[in-house]
């Protein structure tokens, strides 16, 4: 009968570390989730930027037509937003096309009669409609990263978790900061 008490103790630390191990298995799966459905969240507003920037251009260029190089320029980023992979290369075209937005508002205050254009206002009001929930989207993915991130560093979590399968996660940073310290200069 002594011998029962180790026994039971050593089954009792198997069947608690086993449960522990599930435990966080299923939450690193849910966080992974997460993260995924965030940045799904992040292209499909940035897709919504990208599709209503050439109406945009559209807009301008009918006022504004010797502005070749601003309009290059936006596209150019437009361009290279629509075909960044990952949180990485997403947050070197967001400065990217930022700046060319800016150009591009800049050109635009020039001409008054595109700013009472009841079609450049819609764009503008949805161009910023956009941008606040790009913002609120990589705000989630950010947040949903931190949890992961940290939810593998931890320990015990440290020592399994990478074998698992789970790894950490970029976050989605603007590269050139300087670029978005402003947002684009949106008047009514």
């Amino acid at each position: 009968m002594e011998w029962l008490i180790p026994i039971g103790i050593v089954v009792a630390i198997i069947v608690i570390a086993g449960i522990y191990l599930w435990a966080t298995y299923n939450s690193l799966v849910q966080l992974n989730v997460r993260v995924d459905e965030a940045w799904s969240d992040i292209t499909v507003q940035l897709k919504r930027r990208a599709d209503l920037i050439p109406n945009l251009i559209e807009a301008v260029k009918g006022y504004a037509a010797h502005e070749k190089a601003v309009f290059e320029n936006v596209t150019r980023a437009r361009a290279e937003t629509l075909t960044a992979r990952g949180p990485a290369e997403a947050g070197v075209a967001e400065g990217h096309i930022q700046q060319a937005l800016k150009n591009l508002f800049a050109v635009a205050e020039s001409y008054p009669q595109l700013q009472a254009s009841q079609n450049y206002l819609q764009l503008q009001h949805a161009l910023v409609d956009t941008e606040d929930k790009i913002q609120a989207s990589r705000r989630f993915y950010n947040g949903g990263v931190r949890e992961l991130n940290t939810k593998i560093k931890v320990f015990p979590n440290n020592l399994f978790a990478r074998n698992l399968g789970f790894t950490e996660r970029e976050f989605f940073e603007v590269v050139d900061g300087a670029a978005i310290a402003e947002p684009p200069r949106v008047q009514f």
